[in-house]
């Protein structure tokens, strides 16, 4: 069975602030007209000591963004860079988020909540700084799916809905609009440090270097120390992460450097869309023209990532041991990928060799016979007829003899979001999120992500 998440006390630690005067600009909330709460992930809340507020003091904290007791007085607008589609970007950082809190959760991990749509800051580029109520409910949805499917990902910690009328050239408009709340375990991206090194701020860099490695802590690599240090883990988390998305047959759509966290989780839901059927060139942006971040491009554009970190941390490594690092990833990829497929067939790892040719064999299935994807993985997973060398762990779960999996494809999503665009019936999104949560029992326990070790308990 799934590992239970570990009930904790509230417990502030906004550590960011040592880094504000440089790393952020505060600002404030934008003063919505209503702040009816409409989800509230009371699981992940629990895991932070904060699933005890009633619907009045949710709406205020994660709403209104009154601050919470012993964190940081006024939220944060991360300041960074980026690539987008690979084109260099110096004029970014969070133009309709922040922020908003940190703390401890009952693993002593630092903890941070940020938010989707919550007004414009110093970085909106004459963007409204607003979310569509439809986004925050597509988050809900990728989110929860991913998170059943094993992924290191964000959660949807709460969506309120804030009553204002928007306008979007890419949905029917006017459409509703909301403020979401994130629960990840950290925000500083791969354009955080872009940004530090374009400016030349070597001694910035040195501190955000320290900040990630005594908050993000992995496992140790040789000699490597320091910046080295960092893109090895980071490289270890960012292949993981390429190889759960791929066993998920999820495709994130926008895999900009901006949108590329040193934790290593997914975050940052745009027009993601789940594969109906295992095609490597499918896309999910249809802004993606030449398919840069396809379905099957997605290892290689993370490796591509990984590569503009080791850019900016020439600004205090030399170059040898970040290569060495950047060389490691597609060995790692395939020892995730392998492992992965394993876990989602319900097979215990049998080595690399073995666990690689498992991952192979399922996917030249899965092109030959044209099945959904998560239909191919439920069909076998219970016919148990790919591995003959690995060994089967019991499925006794009830999910396995019903009918069919879950799945999350894009009909199905419309029609979830039609209910409540209609008729306000929520009742469609609260029954997948509990079928969707049910299926991550029934999978158990997932892979534990790549490169990252227990934080130490906080002084």
């Amino acid at each position: 069975m799934r590992n239970s998440p570990q009930p904790a006390i509230y417990r502030p630690a906004p550590r960011i602030a040592a880094l504000s005067e440089w790393i952020a600009d505060p600002v404030a909330a934008a003063e919505f007209p209503l702040a009816t709460v409409r989800f509230r992930n009371d699981r992940a809340a629990a895991q932070v000591g904060l699933d005890n507020f009633d619907d009045g003091e949710w709406a205020a904290h994660f709403g209104r963004f009154a601050p919470l007791a012993g964190n940081l007085p006024l939220p944060l607008a991360l300041r960074y860079h980026g690539h987008q589609f690979r084109v260099y970007n110096p004029e970014l950082g969070d133009g309709r988020g922040f922020l908003f809190a940190q703390m401890l959760d009952g693993a002593d991990r630092l903890m941070d909540l940020g938010t989707k749509g919550s007004g414009q800051t110093p970085w909106s580029r004459q963007g409204d700084g607003r979310l569509t109520l439809k986004g925050a409910v597509r988050e809900i949805l990728a989110t929860e799916m991913l998170e059943a499917l094993g992924v290191n990902t964000s959660r949807t910690f709460s969506v309120v809905e804030t009553g204002e009328e928007l306008w979007r050239s890419d949905e029917p408009s006017p459409t509703r609009s909301a403020v979401l709340v994130r629960l990840s375990h950290g925000h500083i991206r791969i354009g955080t440090f872009q940004r530090l090194a374009a400016l030349g701020e070597a001694d910035h860099m040195a501190e955000l270097v320290e900040y990630c490695l005594a908050n993000y802590p992995g496992p140790a690599h040789a000699s490597a120390t320091g910046a080295a240090l960092l893109l090895n883990q980071v490289v270890e988390r960012l292949a993981d992460l390429a190889a759960s998305w791929m066993v998920a047959g999820f495709v994130h759509g926008v895999l900009n450097t901006d949108n590329m966290n040193i934790s290593g989780e997914s975050f940052d839901y745009g027009p993601w869309r789940w594969l109906p059927k295992w095609e490597p060139g499918f896309t999910a942006a249809y802004f993606d023209h030449s398919g840069l971040y396809a379905f099957g491009r997605q290892p290689e554009a993370l490796h591509w990532n990984c590569g503009q970190l080791a850019v900016a941390l020439r600004l205090l490594s030399e170059a040898p041991p970040l290569i060495e690092a950047l060389e490691r990833f597609p060995d790692l990829y395939r020892a995730a990928l392998g492992r992965r497929f394993a876990w989602r067939l319900g097979l215990e790892p049998a080595g690399m060799e073995a666990d690689v040719a498992l991952a192979a064999s399922a996917e030249q299935r899965m092109l030959k016979e044209g099945l959904g994807v998560d239909e191919f993985f439920f069909r076998e997973r219970t016919a148990k007829s790919l591995g003959s060398g690995h060994r089967p762990v019991g499925d006794d779960h009830p999910y396995w003899a019903e009918g069919g999996p879950q799945t999350m494809l894009i009909d199905e999503v419309e029609a979830i979001w039609a209910r409540i665009a209609e008729s306000d019936d929520w009742t469609a999104l609260s029954d997948k999120v509990a079928a969707l949560r049910r299926m991550g029992e029934a999978h158990g326990a997932p892979p534990t992500p790549a490169g990252h070790e227990k934080s130490a308990v906080a002084a």
